[in-house]
């Protein structure tokens, strides 16, 4: 069996449009959701912001699709984080503002994070796959089998993650 260990706040990226985006939000939404607000601005603050066309594909962006694994029950979920209007629980499209969909924005295929959940219990949940539409209109898949560990990657010069090369 593997183990999972889960950074607490691993390394993270936002297209800086998103970013600029979910602060606003989170500013708008702080008197009604105060824990959501403060979570957001706190990931964004310690985010690595750069342009989408610098941002890999195998990162969770708004409108992508992720499967990830909660560890605490070995369930492995589906679903599209959108914008609050756009979200739908049973159409499997969860909002930004919920802490699930709080604490994907940014992480890698690969990355765990320690998380808390609706109730406040820390809950561990690990990026599988990433997947969707990103800048240009391309299609984009990448899976943990791809990526290895996640935070084994290097960037080339367009911005695209690539696995480094065995030694």
């Amino acid at each position: 069996m593997t183990s999972i260990t889960a950074t607490r706040r691993p390394r993270i990226r936002m297209i800086d449009s998103e970013a600029d985006a979910l602060g606003d939000l989170a500013v708008t939404i702080a008197d009604r959701l105060p824990d959501v607000s403060a979570m957001l601005l706190t990931e964004i603050g310690r985010a690595h912001i750069a342009p989408a066309k610098n941002v890999a594909d195998s990162v969770v962006t708004m409108h992508a699709t992720v499967d990830f694994t909660d560890q605490a029950s070995g369930a492995t979920r589906t679903v599209q984080l959108v914008w609050p209007a756009e979200a739908d629980i049973e159409a499997g499209r969860i909002s930004i503002l919920t802490p699930v969909g709080a604490g994907l924005i940014g992480l890698s295929v690969g990355q765990s994070i320690l998380w808390p959940d609706r109730s406040g219990h820390e809950r561990t949940l690990t990026i599988e796959r990433v997947r969707g539409e990103r800048a240009g209109g391309e299609l984009t898949a990448v899976d943990s089998a791809e990526e290895g560990a996640g935070d084994d990657r290097e960037t080339d010069q367009d911005g695209r993650g690539r696995n480094r090369p065995a030694r």
